[in-house]
């Protein structure tokens, strides 16, 4: 295959397709995402079939046991894909949608409308459901979609593909509005960010190399997050049932997603009633503790965290603890060594709890709940296109309304400057 040549078709048919997504109506769209959820229901043996030929060779080239779990398509997660393209089709269509109205002193009305950013290029490694997810926001909000999905879960994406192509038949809309990539050849990658003639938008969402490499390379706009270095700060006003529950959810509920735990904070002055009944619950869990200095003074077992620690997502059952003497030293830590996706505190004192929201800057910051809540479906957005840390256009999780723009449009009757 001609790399370059394959990619520049692909773009091509992106973009003729763009157009007709963006006049289409609310209607088809739905109908889209509903034949969709109905095709994945009927092809669920298809799937996992699929999923074993990538799961059995990703087993074969040693894949960490992380990247392992982001691959397997189980009955729960395809059921968590139908939920999302149903729960995306019943969502309020942002395209069209007037705003802002208001009547200046020549007469004219001026406004704004919001419409899709046309064709979005989504990057992503390992997590086949990602597929149908990025495909339904896409298709809801009006625009086209390339999607190049990891070399690991080839067989899996292309038959969620063959889903979604058949779903947007069904609905009368042209099956190159969402295409996945065919090849697993990286130099796609390449093409795909320097071709700013038919994408608008590239969404990475993997590894920080994966990211580096298209934010440094990429000559199209770029939405992205780096890193889940996320905190959970219990305070010395927490309520400890509240703290434990909260503390262990966020750290394993699930070990490898971007707004898992991997550093938590605790007051001193609460240190220690918590720290020994939360190391209990996590030394059972099999999750490895590093400590600062006054956390091993507490618990002497703990292994040493080091500086390299405060900054590391690990994805993995391993965490770092620290004591810190307050919310003043707890907001610093964050904002020192945060990058900048969620972080919660868990408190009983409103004031403080609402000086954390303003003075922590994260995409996403918390009160007495779970790291693990910063997503799109559990934000009400149905589905997620990734998480965004950047401080323009879209931040946080990504829905419809961070796939469309505003543009202006004003409304006269003869009106002519003076």
């Amino acid at each position: 295959m001609d790399v370059k040549q394959y990619m520049a078709g692909v773009g091509q048919q992106a973009r003729a397709a763009s157009r007709a997504m963006a006049s289409a109506d609310s209607g088809a769209k739905n109908r889209a995402l509903i034949a969709t959820a109905e095709f994945i229901e009927a092809s669920r043996a298809e799937l996992i079939a699929a999923n074993e030929k990538d799961m059995a060779a990703g087993r074969a080239n040693g894949l960490d046991p992380a990247l392992l779990d982001r691959l397997a398509l189980n009955a729960d997660r395809i059921d968590g894909m139908i939920e999302g393209l149903q729960q995306v089709a019943t969502l309020p269509d942002p395209v069209g949608e007037i705003s802002d109205m208001s009547f200046r002193p020549s007469g004219i009305q001026v406004g704004k409308m919001r419409v899709p950013l046309g064709v979005i290029g989504i990057i992503y490694e390992s997590r086949p459901n990602v597929t149908a997810e990025a495909a339904s926001l896409c298709i809801k909000s009006g625009n086209a979609t390339i999607l190049r999905g990891g070399s690991e879960a080839i067989h899996s994406n292309q038959a969620i593909a063959e889903c979604i192509r058949r779903g947007l038949a069904e609905a009368g809309l042209p099956k190159t509005a969402v295409q996945v990539i065919e090849t697993t050849d990286r130099a796609a990658v390449g093409e795909m960010i320097t071709m700013p003639e038919y994408v608008d938008v590239i969404v990475p969402r993997g590894g920080k190399g994966l990211i580096e490499r298209v934010s440094r390379d990429a000559k199209v706009t770029v939405i992205k997050h780096l890193d889940g270095i996320c905190h959970v700060y219990i305070d010395d006003k927490a309520d400890i049932d509240k703290a434990v529950a909260i503390a262990v959810n966020s750290k394993t509920q699930r070990y490898g997603t971007c707004n898992t735990m991997e550093t938590l904070l605790i007051a001193a002055g609460i240190a220690n009633d918590i720290l020994p009944r939360l190391a209990a619950i996590f030394t059972e869990k099999g999750v490895e503790l590093r400590g600062c200095e006054k956390s091993r003074a507490i618990l002497p077992d703990l292994l040493v965290a080091v500086e390299e620690d405060w900054m590391t997502e690990y994805l993995a059952p391993i965490l770092s603890i620290k004591v810190v003497a307050g919310l003043d030293q707890a907001i610093e830590h964050i904002n020192s060594y945060s990058s900048q996706h969620t972080d919660t505190i868990v408190t009983e004192d409103y004031n403080r709890g609402r000086r954390f929201l303003r003075e922590v800057d994260s995409s996403s910051v918390m009160i007495n709940a779970s790291t693990r809540f910063a997503d799109g479906f559990e934000y009400g957005l149905g589905a997620e296109i990734g998480i965004s840390t950047d401080k323009i256009h879209a931040r946080g999780p990504v829905g419809l309304e961070g796939l469309t723009s505003q543009k202006y449009v004003v409304l006269g009757d003869g009106h002519i400057r003076q």
